[in-house]
């Protein structure tokens, strides 16, 4: 095979496990572009992304997948909060969180097949079954009846429905709130990737096959993957985030997340995404104080189904940041935070007191 298809094959790879995530197509993306942009003032140029480690618990999900997680915190702290993560990425995506909350015991996990977790069957890479695993990470990490709040971003978000529909007997209960940040409960399979509607329509239907056919020749394009990270770290400022002048470092911390992501598991994980409707799961959530963040240019899951989230849900507070993208808890650290916060504080006023 030639070094010139080894090539592409990598950066297809790249493209594909991106497109996957919502991250797009780039055409002519030259190195000096990149270094460009690398040239620029960095101010999280000395942040330790991906060294914030907490005390680490092996949990099994119901299948025997097993699941990396690691608490952060007081063990007496009145409530606890869970943090999900999204696809392709893992439990540092909470970087900023993890680093500002630290009156909060904090629960992080990886989603099975990410991150540190184990490795799930094809069959399971599923919203329903990550659904469970975290049902399977609060039975492990919270002790019955100690109130919780759970934290979803993109793909965590809809495990948070997935239990929801699954367990909703939880919520109001054990579970006494939930933030739901750049999600959906459906229609992703509509999305548009930031492109116009006619070749959205075009690229839709080849994208489960591409994805397929490359994890079925994963280890060749995780091995050149590499090849391409130029191309990533352009597509991943052009489709994850919002501000052009977004800190290089934080850039690379997420193309390293991603990359970092198996792509027979970008493409196992994809028709499941597609597929996902909770609609139905937004009735069990209003039962607790919830917060709903969007972006309103987040190409991926659009500020309109943030919208349709909190009107589904009584009372719920919205927070829609217009000027920010898809991955909102790293570009906007401080919004994020602060809401988290206030939620907190609106579910266990005294909570916010003995962290003060």
């Amino acid at each position: 095979m030639s070094g010139g298809y080894k090539r592409r094959i990598g950066i297809a790879g790249v493209v594909a496990g991106l497109g996957a995530a919502g991250v797009g197509v780039a055409v002519g993306v030259r190195k000096i572009a990149v270094g460009r942009v690398r040239l620029r003032p960095d101010p999280d140029l000395e942040e330790p992304f991906g060294l914030l480690r907490g005390t680490p618990l092996r949990v099994l999900a119901d299948d025997g997948v097993p699941l990396h997680v690691e608490i952060d915190g007081p063990e007496d702290a009145p409530l606890t909060a869970v943090f999900c993560h999204g696809y392709a990425l893992n439990q540092d995506s909470w970087h900023y969180q993890r680093r500002d909350l630290p009156g909060t015991r904090m629960v992080f996990w990886d989603q099975r097949s990410h991150g540190r977790s184990g490795r799930s069957k094809p069959t399971h890479a599923t919203i329903d079954q990550t659904g469970e695993d975290l049902y399977a990470v609060l039975r492990a990490t919270v002790r019955p009846g100690d109130p919780v709040v759970l934290v979803g971003h993109s793909m965590g978000g809809m495990s948070i429905m997935a239990l929801a529909q699954a367990h909703p007997e939880l919520f109001g209960d054990q579970v006494a709130g939930v933030a739901l940040i750049n999600t959906s409960y459906g229609g992703l399979a509509e999305m548009t990737w930031g492109l116009p509607l006619v070749l959205a329509k075009m690229v839709r239907p080849l994208a489960s096959g591409v994805l397929r056919g490359l994890g079925q020749r994963a280890e060749l394009v995780d091995r050149t993957r590499q090849a391409g990270a130029d191309v990533a770290f352009i597509l991943i400022r052009r489709m994850g985030f919002a501000d052009k002048y977004v800190s290089p470092t934080v850039v690379d911390f997420v193309e390293e997340m991603i990359r970092a992501t198996p792509i027979d598991v970008i493409a196992e994980f994809y028709p499941g995404l597609m597929a996902h409707d909770k609609k139905a799961s937004l009735e069990v959530i209003s039962r607790v104080p919830t917060l709903v963040l969007a972006a309103g240019a987040d190409r991926l899951t659009s500020a309109a189904h943030g919208r349709a989230i909190a009107e589904a849900i009584d009372a719920a507070e919205m927070i829609e940041v217009a000027e920010a993208g898809h991955l909102l808890p790293l570009e906007y650290p401080g919004i994020v935070t602060d809401a988290l916060r206030r939620l907190v504080a609106r579910v266990r006023p005294e909570s916010q007191e003995r962290s003060a």
